[in-house]
């Protein structure tokens, strides 16, 4: 089984990362993940606690990190954010996952007018840029979570339908499933036991993969104002609330999120790389 996994375009393909630059990377992942489950338990101060007197001070005993322009705590911020910026990407990734890998297989596997209509119509979704319809959705239903996740993630449908179909299609050539056909299995049996089983570690890498690229979206449209409410911690909210310290020389409270989400994309990106490539070579 040997597939290419879709890439957005204008973003450089990572190539394959070394085994110590996977475990580094998977490591950083494992920590991100475990600092957003553990954020509410180990914040030292209130997130949204106001301090106007102690402004854009730098990093000390009490702030590790300093605070921002508001005079909140940048590290506590930064931890409770992890939660919202991981939460989105999530339900992006999952939504799209199921319906993507739904309409590929039924495209692959029925053929004829139903692989038309669905290849037609995640081609007009494919068309219409996903941050474009973020914004759409969000100019109709108010900021939030919700309507950004919703709207990136039918936008990925069409990265995961196309992938799958292609799956399918290769998988249903193989002997194994002509020979089940004999023995009177039926078509759904064949695809939930046996084809989406061998399609899905390759799914689950380009899954991987979407993950960085809508955690990427979402805190752009968090950095616009599009995303979630001011007062929710969310790494793209802070680079946009860093830039009035950023003017008066404190620019702390706005590059360590940037890192943050630059570093957590990278790393989704080289671990989905590496395990597409440890698929392909198993298929050889």
């Amino acid at each position: 089984m040997t597939a290419v996994l879709t890439r957005r375009p204008g973003l450089a393909r990572i190539r394959t990362p070394r085994a110590p630059l996977h475990l580094l990377c998977l490591g950083f992942v494992v920590l991100v993940v475990a600092a957003a489950l553990l954020a509410p338990w180990v914040v030292p101060y209130d997130p949204n606690a106001v301090d106007l007197g102690n402004a854009l001070a730098g990093p000390s005993a009490e702030h590790l990190l300093g605070v921002d322009a508001a005079g909140r705590d940048t590290l506590s911020r930064l931890l409770l954010g992890a939660r919202t910026s991981l939460l989105g990407p999530l339900g992006v990734v999952a939504f799209s996952t199921l319906a993507g890998v739904a309409i590929g297989t039924a495209a692959a596997w029925r053929g004829g007018r139903l692989d038309s209509l669905l290849s037609r119509s995640t081609e007009l979704v494919f068309a219409f840029p996903g941050l474009l319809l973020a914004i759409l959705i969000i100019s109709v239903y108010g900021e939030g979570l919700i309507a950004p996740v919703v709207a990136l993630a039918i936008a990925y449908v069409p990265y995961v339908s196309r992938l799958t179909r292609a799956l399918v299609l290769a998988e249903r050539e193989r002997p194994y499933v002509s020979a089940y056909q004999v023995q009177g299995h039926s078509a759904a049996q064949i695809c939930l036991r046996h084809v989406l089983p061998n399609v899905a570690p390759v799914v689950l890498a380009q899954a991987t993969i979407n993950f960085g690229y809508a955690l990427m979206d979402l805190a752009g449209l968090s950095f616009l104002g599009l995303g979630v409410p001011a007062l929710t911690p969310d790494w793209g909210r802070m680079v946009f609330d860093g830039q009035t310290a950023i003017q008066h020389g404190y620019p702390l409270s706005a590059i360590l999120p940037c890192v943050l989400i630059v570093l957590t994309v990278v790393a989704f990106n080289v671990v989905g790389e590496r395990w597409a490539d440890r698929v392909a070579r198993r298929d050889r």
